[in-house]
């Protein structure tokens, strides 16, 4: 009963809700890139297994554009659920709400202009790099700012 009334409190915060909003829309974000993957596999009949290639009378072969969104995918499952991890154990540092809030904000924002620029409409570095650097050194802020107050 005591955990479920916790639970509840720690819901009405802002800090939590706005944390667990874009938990779920980057989770949707990734999931999503699971069917752009799938999508660009029957756009170029290019399939890995020899099952699903058979299917359609084809060999297996590589395609650029597929591996292209697999290795935006990739980069994903690299980055964010570490963020989710790391920016959950800074909001126990009762940071400014803004702060907190804007981080969580930008890191969203930088990973949804990641895949874009890397998956969808290619455009040509820096701006792949710029995403992830905005994402990766927001993680490595929280990360730091934990230890310094766990220290």
């Amino acid at each position: 009963m005591a955990q479920a009334v916790y639970f509840e409190s720690l819901l009405e915060q802002p800090l939590f809700r706005t944390y667990f909003f874009y938990v779920a829309l980057l989770s949707l974000k990734m999931m999503l890139l699971s069917i752009l993957t799938s999508a660009q596999r029957f756009k170029t009949k290019a399939f890995a297994n020899a099952e699903d290639a058979q299917t359609y009378k084809l060999k297996p072969k590589v395609h650029e554009d597929v591996e292209r969104v697999r290795r935006a995918h990739l980069n994903d499952l690299e980055n964010i659920p570490i963020f989710f991890i790391v920016s959950l154990v800074y909001l126990t540092t009762n940071p400014s709400l803004f702060l907190a809030s804007t981080l969580i904000q930008i890191f969203t924002v930088a990973r949804f202009i990641h895949t874009f620029v890397y998956a969808v409409i290619v455009i040509p570095q820096p701006a792949r790099a710029l995403s992830w650097g905005t994402g990766y050194f927001i993680t490595i802020y929280m990360a730091v700012c934990s230890l310094l107050h766990y220290l």
